[in-house]
């Protein structure tokens, strides 16, 4: 299989986002906080002193962008790499030419692979010995975190440089850019574009700088008056709001932890925000249902013992309907579980009894609580002096259940909160009577 060359210098056939790609620093925007004057990235970019890079953002953000600045300024041998259509058979092509140019020519090889998560961790293995021997610099761009979906080994040689969306004044300029370039753009064409409308594209745009030249593209070539892109003709070539389809990307992880701390938070307002923006932004319902269920027994509990009951019967409601009327039944567990009493006590309880489990010395299950079916158990004493707690004023009587290491050992707290304080006060009780 060939590798495409993904920065073909013959743009006639190229969407404009493509075409408008920059070679330099000169009309790239955004991403300041990393190349910006005097950044580091810019300086090795610019120094050609390039060594392992990681580049991680969502989609529009400049990624394969600085790999083509990259491949513009280094005077080592330049490869580029795709993830999706290409694999492992082409991987050892290119890995085998960067060896032979290394060994007679003293040469290293810049190695771009795209989208480098969609390689799995055994595959992602076959750089490492080609990056420590030097026969190779990679750059991988990934839209997913790193620290999920990147070898660890991998991570430890590069540098990880993270690419934020876009600012609206970044995704001006690149439209304004676009519209004046004569050879890339559509500055030969003469159009122009309304103050209001331009605001518009770039909102709508979501910090993606490829969604803004499409939409300005698809503009273009509607029946424009006066050669200018008005309100009215934006709002034809946009059927609404671009949301990122972050499910696939990195704001994945970060938008769900939103999701999560506003419901434990108890702001049933930014709960729903959240909610809604991993719908439109295309999350399958069903991941959304199951974030619920945890998080009825992680953060509220016996709190509110309905709010598991509630988030699994929601769950079976997404399954059954689906999008679009499971937003409602989403959006009503939301309210619910985000305006309950919280409590995070039997989250805490079993991973401080899971610890004992691994770490404590077991001497056994107490006999007094063992059963003993047959005479022979009850020979050994099994089940002799268990006290039968229904016998006894209030069903409960003073007994040893824990193993005798563990015997003074708590690990249930109840909090004061909601339904879990009359738990604790009958705890409480329990010792009082005793």
């Amino acid at each position: 299989m060939e590798i495409p060359n993904i920065f073909n210098k013959n743009n006639s056939h190229k969407p404009l986002a493509d075409r408008m790609r920059p070679t330099d620093f000169n009309l790239f925007f955004g991403q300041e906080d990393i190349v910006g004057e005097g950044k580091l990235l810019r300086q090795i970019i610019e120094n050609d002193t390039l060594s392992s890079i990681i580049l991680w953002g969502p989609p529009g953000t400049g990624k394969t962008t600085l790999a083509r600045i990259i491949a513009n300024q280094t005077k080592s041998n330049f490869e580029e790499f795709s993830a999706v259509t290409s694999g492992v058979a082409d991987l050892r092509r290119v890995v085998k030419e960067a060896k032979e140019n290394r060994e007679l020519y003293d040469k290293k090889t810049v190695l771009f692979v795209d989208e480098i998560h969609r390689f799995n961790k055994s595959q992602q293995d076959g750089f490492l010995p080609h990056i420590e021997n030097g026969t190779i610099i990679l750059i991988g761009a990934t839209t997913e975190n790193p620290g999920f979906e990147i070898n660890s080994a991998i991570m430890s040689r590069s540098k990880l440089f993270e690419l934020k969306p876009l600012e609206e004044i970044d995704i001006i300029n690149i439209i304004k850019a676009a519209l004046k370039d004569k050879t890339n753009g559509l500055g030969d064409r003469g159009i122009k574009i309304d103050k209001k409308a331009l605001e518009t594209l770039a909102e709508y745009s979501s910090g993606d700088a490829r969604v803004a030249l499409n939409s300005l593209e698809i503009a273009s070539n509607s029946k424009l008056l006066n050669n200018k892109i008005t309100q009215d003709i934006l709002q034809q070539a946009i059927s609404k709001r671009f949301i990122s389809s972050y499910k696939q990307g990195a704001e994945h992880y970060d938008i769900i932890s939103a999701f999560i701390k506003s419901m434990r938070g108890s702001d049933p307002d930014a709960a729903i925000y959240w909610l809604a923006r991993m719908i439109e932004g295309g999350e399958d319902p069903k991941f959304i249902a199951r974030r619920m269920l945890v998080f009825a027994s992680e953060d509220i509990g016996n709190a509110a013992p309905m709010a598991l009951v509630l988030a699994n019967t929601t769950f079976d409601a997404v399954t059954k309907i689906g999008l679009p009327e499971a937003r409602i039944n989403l959006a009503q567990c939301v309210i619910y579980l985000a305006s309950a009493p919280k409590s995070n006590a039997s989250y805490l309880a079993i991973d401080n009894a899971l610890r004992d489990v691994r770490e404590e010395k077991f001497s056994g299950v107490p006999k007094h609580i063992v059963n003993a079916p047959t005479g022979f158990d009850k020979s050994q004493g099994k089940g002799k002096g268990y006290k039968y707690p229904h016998d006894y004023p209030g069903h409960f009587v003073e007994q040893e259940y824990l193993p005798p290491e563990l015997k003074h050992k708590k690990y249930y707290q109840p909090s004061s909160n909601g339904a879990e304080l009359e738990i604790k006060k009958r705890l409480e009780e329990r010792k009082q009577d005793v």
